[in-house]
C-alpha cells in the first residue's frame, strides 16, 4: 500500500513537470523558431586544393551529403560547396547570417563565386580566429551583404579537432538576432537554474552533513559544464582556448562521472541492494577516465566513441538499478527512475536530431539542456523528500523514545513497589536460612565430629589389633603349660602320701587349706576361659571395625556382601542386642564389584536408622523385628532391609534422599545420611528405593550390579 502511494505521488509530481516544460518547450520550437533555410544538401571534398580558381573544376566537389554534415575526425581541411538558388527564398537586396550550426569549428573561412567566375574570401570565423566576434555566439556564423552581382555559390572551408557534425542555416539579420537571444537566454536560464541548485545542496551538506549532497552539487556543477560546453558557450564563459574548450567536453563529463556513481550508490543503497554489484560502478569511471586520456594522447575520435558507449552502459546500469530498487519498495528509487528517463527522453531526442530523423534546428541541444534541467530538479525533490522522511523518522522516533520513557516510568514504579515487597519477603527468607544455615553449621560440627571420631575408631581398632591377637594367640598355651603344672603337682602330691613323713604331709595339707587348692584351680580355668572368651570377643569386634570401615582398601575389589552386613550389626549390637530381632534371609550372592567401605557405610546409615525409628517410636503390643534379606537376580544383586517400625508419610517420604532433610531433633541428626547413601549407590550403578506405610514399617530395596561397567 505503501509503495502505491510513492508511486502515485512521483506520478503527480511528473504531470505537474509535464505542464510546465511541455508548453515552454512547444513555444521555443515551434513558434519561436525563426524564418531561416537549412541546406537540404552538401557537396564537399576532403583535402588540400592549391588554389581557388581551382573551385571552377567540378570534380572536387563530386561527393554529397544530405541534411546533415557527419563524418566524422578528418585530418584534413573539409570544402563544403553552397548553392544559394536552391533556396526559393533567397532575395539578392537583403543581408543574411550564415551560421554553421557547431561550436567545435576552429576556424571557417567563406569564399562566394561571383557572376563572373572570379572566387574571393568574404570573411573568416571560429575559435581560432581572435577578437572576430562581439556577439559571443557560439556557432561560427558570416555576414552576407551585397548579393546584386554573386552568383549565389559559396565555399566553405572548415577545420575541426573533434568529429564534424553540423549543417548550414541561412537567415535574416532578424531571425538570426532573435534566435541568437533565445539560445542564450535558454543557457543562461539553465546554468542559473543548475548553480541554484549547487547552491541549495551545498547548503543542505553542510546542515546535515550527509555526503550524498556533496556529490550531488558537484555532480550538478560538472553536468552542466559539460552542457555549456557542448553549447559552445563555455568558450566564451570560461576561457577563449580552442584546446582547452574542445578538451572541457569530455572533461567535465569525465568529471561529472566521477560524482554520479557514488551518489546513485547512496542514494539507491546499493551497498544494501546489490552488494555484489556494487563495486562494479567504478569501472565505468574507469572507462570515462580513460576516454579522457586518449582526448589527451590525440585519439579523438576512439575517445568520442568511448564517451558514447559509457553513456549508453551508464544509463541502462542507472535505471536497471533503479527498477530493482523500486521493486524492493525504496520510495527514492521512484524519483531517480523519474529523473532519469527524463535525461533519457532529452538524450534520445538529441540523437534522433542528430540522425535527422527529428529536425530541431537551432535548438538541437535544447533536449539534453531541458532533460539534465529537470533531471537535477527531481533529484533535487527527492533529496528534500529524503530530509522530511528523515525529519519524520526523527520525530517518530523522539515520540517513540517519550511513550517508551513514560511506560519506563510506570514499570519503574510498579517495580519499586513489587520490590519492596520482595525484599520484606527476601529478608524474611533470609532470617529463617540464616537460623537454617546456624543450625545447619551445628549439626556439620557434629557430622565432623563423628567423622572424625570413626577415623580415631578405625585407627584405635588397627592399632590394638597386634596386641589382642598377642592375647589371643598365647591363651592356648597358657592353658596347655598350667595343665602341665597340676599333672605335675598332681605326680608330687601322690608320690609324697608314698615318701613324705606324716609332719610333711601335714604341713602340705596345711598349705593345701590355707591356699584352697581345689578352689584356686577351679578359678584358675574359670579366668582363662574368661579371657579366651574376651579375646574373643575382642578380635571379633576389631574384626567387625575393619570390616566396617575397611581402611586398607580404597580401589574397587570383589567383596562378600553378607560380610558387609555381619560387621554392621556386630557394631550396632550394643544398641539394639535383646532389644531387636534380627532375621537374616540371605541367598547365594556371587561376589560383588564395590567400595567395601562405601557400601558398609550405606548399610550402616540405612539399619541404624531402622533401630532407631522402631526403638524411638515403639509401638504397642509389637515386638521390633528387622529383616535382611539377599538374592540374586541376572547380573544385579538386590538387598531388602525391612523394619516393622512406625514407617513414613507420603510427604517424607518424597524428601529424605534431599540434603539436609531430618525428622531427628536438632544435634541429633544432620539430614546427610541418606543423601550419602543415594550417592554411593548413584555412583556404583545402582538403585535405591524406598516403600513406606504408616504404623507398618519400611523397607529399603538396594539393587548393585555385580561388575562395575568401565
Amino acid at each position: 500500500m505503501r509503495n502505491y502511494r510513492d508511486l502515485k505521488n512521483v506520478l503527480l509530481t511528473l504531470f505537474l513537470i509535464l505542464m510546465v516544460t511541455v508548453p515552454i518547450i512547444y513555444y521555443v520550437v515551434v513558434f519561436g523558431s525563426y524564418d531561416g533555410y537549412t541546406f537540404q544538401q552538401y557537396r564537399y571534398y576532403v583535402g588540400e586544393i592549391e588554389s581557388t580558381e581551382d573551385f571552377q573544376h567540378g570534380e572536387y566537389f563530386n561527393s554529397l551529403v544530405e541534411k546533415k554534415v557527419d563524418l566524422g575526425v578528418i585530418e584534413e581541411p573539409l570544402w563544403i560547396k553552397l548553392d544559394l538558388k536552391d533556396h526559393d527564398g533567397f532575395d539578392p537586396s537583403n543581408s543574411y547570417y550564415l551560421e554553421i550550426n557547431s561550436p567545435t569549428i576552429r576556424s571557417a573561412d567563406l569564399f562566394r563565386l561571383d557572376g563572373e567566375g572570379n572566387v574571393f574570401l568574404l570573411d573568416r570565423a571560429g575559435n581560432l580566429i581572435k577578437d572576430r566576434d562581439v556577439l559571443k555566439n557560439p556557432n561560427p556564423y558570416f555576414i552576407l551583404e551585397n548579393n546584386e552581382k554573386f552568383s549565389g555559390e559559396l565555399i566553405l572551408k572548415v577545420s575541426s579537432m573533434v568529429p564534424f557534425e553540423f549543417d548550414v542555416t541561412l537567415s535574416t539579420e532578424k531571425a538570426f538576432f532573435e534566435n541568437s537571444s533565445k539560445r542564450t537566454v535558454i543557457v543562461s536560464a539553465y546554468f542559473g537554474v543548475m548553480i541554484a541548485l549547487f547552491l541549495y545542496n551545498l547548503i543542505l551538506f553542510f546542515s546535515v552533513k550527509d555526503r550524498v549532497y556533496l556529490f550531488y552539487c558537484f555532480y550538478i556543477l560538472f553536468i552542466a559544464l559539460a552542457q555549456l560546453s557542448i553549447s559552445g558557450h563555455s568558450y566564451f564563459i570560461l576561457w577563449e582556448n580552442a584546446w582547452l574548450y574542445e578538451v572541457s567536453i569530455i572533461g567535465f563529463t569525465t568529471l561529472s562521472s566521477l560524482f554520479v556513481i557514488p551518489f546513485v550508490q547512496l542514494f539507491l543503497k546499493t551497498n544494501v541492494y546489490l552488494p555484489k554489484y556494487d563495486k562494479y560502478l567504478y569501472l565505468i569511471v574507469v572507462s570515462y577516465v580513460l576516454a579522457l586520456v586518449l582526448r589527451l594522447l590525440g585519439f579523438i575520435q576512439i575517445s568520442y566513441q568511448l564517451i558514447d558507449l559509457n553513456g549508453l552502459v551508464l544509463t541502462i546500469a542507472f535505471i536497471t538499478i533503479g527498477v530493482y530498487v523500486a521493486k524492493r519498495g525504496d520510495r527514492s528509487a521512484y524519483f531517480f527512475l523519474l529523473a532519469w528517463s527524463f535525461l533519457l527522453f532529452g538524450l534520445v531526442t538529441f540523437i534522433l536530431n542528430n540522425l535527422g530523423l527529428v529536425d530541431l534546428g537551432a535548438y538541437a541541444n535544447l533536449p539534453l539542456l531541458a532533460g539534465t534541467a529537470i533531471e537535477a530538479l527531481l533529484l533535487s525533490f527527492a533529496l528534500a523528500d529524503k530530509i522530511n522522511i528523515l525529519k519524520k523518522e526523527k520525530e517518530k522516533e523522539q515520540h517513540d523514545k517519550l511513550e517508551a520513557l513514560k511506560e519506563n516510568e510506570r514499570l519503574i514504579k510498579e517495580q519499586n513497589i513489587y520490590l519492596e515487597e520482595m525484599v520484606k519477603s527476601r529478608t524474611m527468607e533470609l532470617e529463617h536460612t540464616l537460623q537454617n544455615l546456624k543450625d545447619t553449621q551445628t549439626q556439620l560440627v557434629n557430622q565432623e565430629k563423628m567423622a572424625s571420631l570413626g577415623q580415631l575408631t578405625a585407627g584405635i581398632a588397627h592399632e590394638i589389633n597386634n596386641p589382642i591377637n598377642f592375647v589371643s594367640s598365647n591363651i592356648s598355651p597358657l592353658k596347655r603349660d598350667i595343665k602341665d603344672i597340676l599333672e605335675l603337682m598332681d605326680l608330687y602330691k601322690e608320690k609324697g602320701d608314698e615318701d613324705f613323713s606324716e609332719q610333711s604331709k601335714s604341713e602340705v595339707n596345711e598349705l593345701e587349706e590355707e591356699l584352697e587348692i581345689d578352689y584356686l584351680i577351679t578359678e584358675i580355668d574359670q579366668l582363662l576361659a574368661g579371657m579366651e572368651d574376651g579375646a574373643k570377643r575382642t578380635v571379633e569386634i576389631v574384626r567387625g571395625l575393619k570390616l566396617f570401615s575397611r581402611i586398607d582398601e580404597q580401589d574397587v575389589k570383589e567383596v562378600d556382601i553378607h560380610d558387609g552386613l555381619d560387621s554392621t550389626l556386630i557394631l550396632l549390637n550394643n544398641s539394639m542386642a535383646g532389644r531387636v530381632k534380627v532375621i537374616k534371609e540371605y541367598g547365594q550372592l556371587p561376589m560383588v564389584e564395590c567400595l567395601a567401605g562405601k557400601i558398609n557405610q550405606v548399610f550402616m546409615n540405612i539399619i541404624g536408622n531402622a533401630v532407631h525409628a522402631m526403638l524411638d517410636h515403639p509401638i504397642e503390643n509389637r515386638e521390633p523385628e528387622l529383616t535382611i534379606s539377599t538374592k540374586v537376580k541376572g547380573d544385579d544383586i538386590f538387598i531388602e532391609i525391612k523394619d516393622n517400625g512406625p514407617g513414613m508419610p507420603e510427604h517424607i517420604r518424597e524428601k529424605i534422599f534431599e540434603p539436609f532433610f531430618t525428622t531427628k531433633p536438632v544435634g541429633k541428626g544432620t539430614g546427610l545420611g541418606l543423601s550419602i547413601v543415594y550417592t554411593i549407590i548413584e555412583n556404583h550403578q545402582g538403585t535405591i528405593t524406598v516403600e513406606s506405610e504408616t504404623n507398618v514399617g519400611t523397607s529399603f530395596i538396594i539393587k548393585l550390579p555385580t561388575n562395575q561397567k568401565k
